[in-house]
């Protein structure tokens, strides 16, 4: 299915019917999500995957109660670092130094003096700007996440309805210096019940929604 195709067809599907997804279809959306952009390429979050009932009962009864929760097949759970400090930073540089290698034309410090120039950057900015930020990159993950389901013909519902710090508690985030951001129900749709399935897609019309400027 065409990318356009595929997300006219998606919608944010209010009722689900229980039924699973394939694994390789819930690993193809993770590979997507993995494979975001994110600002130099910290990917300041994780995603947590729960298929356990129990415990989807147990975030249904922190996200509002909505039914997604628990009859989707599974349930993604982005969670982003609650600051940045030079050690995590440090930590993605020489993962990814040991990777790639170092071209030959890079002075071998080179690297280094970007990662104290990033943290220089981030460091005085503060906590709370700190989690901003890594939210922020786990929301454009969450995006490509919706649009890779949509391929997949995988319904997909983002919520932000829930109640973090009940959540970070279900998960054990604190301990992993994380705090949740979105949530990500990954089912299908009943079509008997869903009372959103059958209305038209609404967005802002072109002309309106993109200004050109030349």
């Amino acid at each position: 299915m065409a990318l356009i195709d595929a997300l006219k067809w998606r919608y944010a599907t209010k009722k689900m019917n229980g039924q699973a997804v394939p694994q390789e279809k819930v690993d193809y959306i993770l590979e997507a999500a993995k494979l975001a952009p994110s600002s130099s390429g910290l990917q300041p979050y994780k995603i947590f995957v729960i298929t356990n009932q129990e415990l989807k009962e147990k975030l249904r009864a922190v996200s509002f109660d909505q039914s997604q929760v628990t009859d989707a097949s599974h349930v993604l759970v982005w969670a982003a670092w609650d600051g940045y400090s030079l050690e995590k930073i440090s930590a993605v540089f020489d993962k990814t130094i040991a990777e790639r290698g170092i071209p030959a034309d890079i002075p071998a410090d080179a690297m280094d003096e970007y990662k104290q120039r990033l943290w220089g950057m981030y460091e005085p900015l503060g906590q709370e700007w700190h989690a901003n930020h890594a939210a922020k990159q786990a929301y454009i993950s969450f995006g490509i996440a919706i649009a890779a389901a949509a391929e997949q013909q995988v319904d997909a519902t983002p919520m932000e309805g829930f109640i973090p710090s009940e959540v970070d508690k279900l998960l054990g985030l604190n301990e992993l210096g994380l705090k949740s951001v979105l949530v990500l129900p990954l089912g299908y749709r009943d079509d008997a019940n869903d009372w959103l399935v059958n209305l038209k897609k609404v967005r802002t019309a072109q002309e309106e929604f993109i200004t050109v400027i030349k």
